[in-house]
């Protein structure tokens, strides 16, 4: 069993917040981890179970009462009338913890919440397993900002520096907690069974597809895409549908909790930045799988190898936000003369540059495209270069390369 870094955050809003709702894709550990959090008399209950989610929408009254104070709801979003009647119980009782929710669909999920339950309730994400939480330094990790201090800190508490063959066998397995726990499942049974029960079952509640080949066509065009710049017209053409439906399947799969979009940053200083958004998906095993790389040798010397660290390595920083209850103000630059920068975080007025390196010696010139910053308009706060260096080493006043391992 791995300890989740989100514990903290959902002892805490326990104790602030009459309602908890915690979300993300099927089989990251959700109502694992709620379980591990409840006390004594927190009763369970889960919608999958067809006769409950039968009572929850017929008499949502009815099964609130049945189930009584505090609550855990599983897969919530099967029954949206619970949410009037939460509110009733909450505006009642006036008391914090009363009742924890999942669910793997957001978006059915946000509508219900901002009308009926705004102010009431605080959402939480929850991805895969973290590398931290694989390695099991919870209680050390934090957000990542590529400063100084931070550095020192992850320093103090990393573990023996990853090879590039360790960070692709990750890669290659995935962040499922299933996977992790028992090396003896296999990787591609799970990811089979888990886009043919979950995917396409919950996909099918929203948008009632009628044709599985084609959804399955555009989901691995997605996974091909991972890591680049969104193109409409090319993944519609690669799926055989048209615009709409590819921007509309797109959607199901970002509000799944699936894929990432990463968004370019904009000023008013200048209009010649590309305004395409970058696609990742946020399980770089199931990414891997979808593309049919046999094993994680053949994955580290391929096409996508590049691509897919930078995935692996953006889903690594959400999760250090995402499982600390924190939002994640991530971005890309990249403009019309080819210049680039992968991540930028913005804290408060400042922008903090980051880098993705597959080498080991990363050259000094390495973060070269890092002054573009200076035209937009902000400060611009210690930077990254995050490779497989053994520690972190200067490359300039303002530049540190960070391994892998310090993530």
């Amino acid at each position: 069993m791995f300890q989740r870094t989100l514990e903290q955050a959902i002892y805490l809003i326990n104790k602030t917040f009459p309602v908890l709702l915690l979300t993300g894709p099927r089989q990251v550990g959700k109502t694992t981890l709620l379980d591990m959090c409840a006390g004594e008399g927190r009763q369970y209950v889960t919608l999958d179970d067809l006769q409950q989610r039968e009572l929850a929408r017929t008499d949502p009254t009815l099964f609130l009462q049945t189930h009584g104070t505090p609550l855990t709801i599983d897969e919530v979003q099967y029954a949206p009338e619970l949410f009037s009647a939460i509110k009733l119980v909450v505006d009642k009782e006036k008391r914090n913890g009363l009742y924890w929710l999942t669910g793997s669909q957001k978006f059915h999920l946000m509508q219900g919440i901002s009308e009926s339950l705004a102010g009431r309730v605080a959402v939480l994400d929850l991805l895969g397993l973290s590398l931290a939480e694989i390695e099991g330094r919870v209680d050390k990790a934090a957000a990542f900002v590529p400063t100084p201090e931070w550095i020192a800190q992850a320093r103090q508490h990393a573990s023996i520096p990853l090879t590039v063959a360790a960070v692709f066998d990750r890669i290659w397995r995935g962040s499922f907690p299933k996977l992790n726990q028992d090396p003896e499942i296999s990787r591609d049974i799970f990811y089979k069974s888990y886009i043919e029960t979950y995917i396409q079952r919950d996909v099918r509640d929203i948008i009632k597809i009628t044709d599985d080949l084609s959804f399955n066509k555009f989901v691995r065009a997605c996974a091909a895409r991972t890591g680049q710049l969104l193109n409409f017209s090319d993944l519609s053409r690669d799926a055989d549908i048209d615009h709409k439906t590819a921007k509309s399947w797109l959607g199901v799969l970002e509000t799944s909790g699936l894929v990432y979009m990463l968004f370019p940053y904009h000023s008013n200083v200048t209009k010649r930045l590309v305004k395409t958004p970058k696609l990742y998906f946020l399980d770089t095993g199931l990414c891997a799988y979808l593309t049919r790389w046999p094993n994680a040798t053949s994955l580290e010397a391929g096409a996508m190898a590049g691509a897919i660290l930078e995935t692996w390595l953006i889903g690594e920083m959400l999760k250090s936000y995402w499982h600390h209850g924190a939002a994640a103000h991530f971005y890309f630059y990249r403009d019309q003369d080819q210049q680039e920068i992968d991540l930028l975080i913005e804290t408060g007025d400042a922008l903090l540059p980051v880098e993705f390196k597959k080498t080991a010696s990363p050259a000094r010139n390495a973060p070269k495209h890092f002054h573009v910053l200076n035209k937009l308009g902000k400060p611009t706060g210690h930077g990254a270069v995050i490779c497989f260096v053994e520690k972190d080493v200067p490359l300039s006043n303002e530049v540190t390369a960070v391994p892998v391992g310090y993530l």
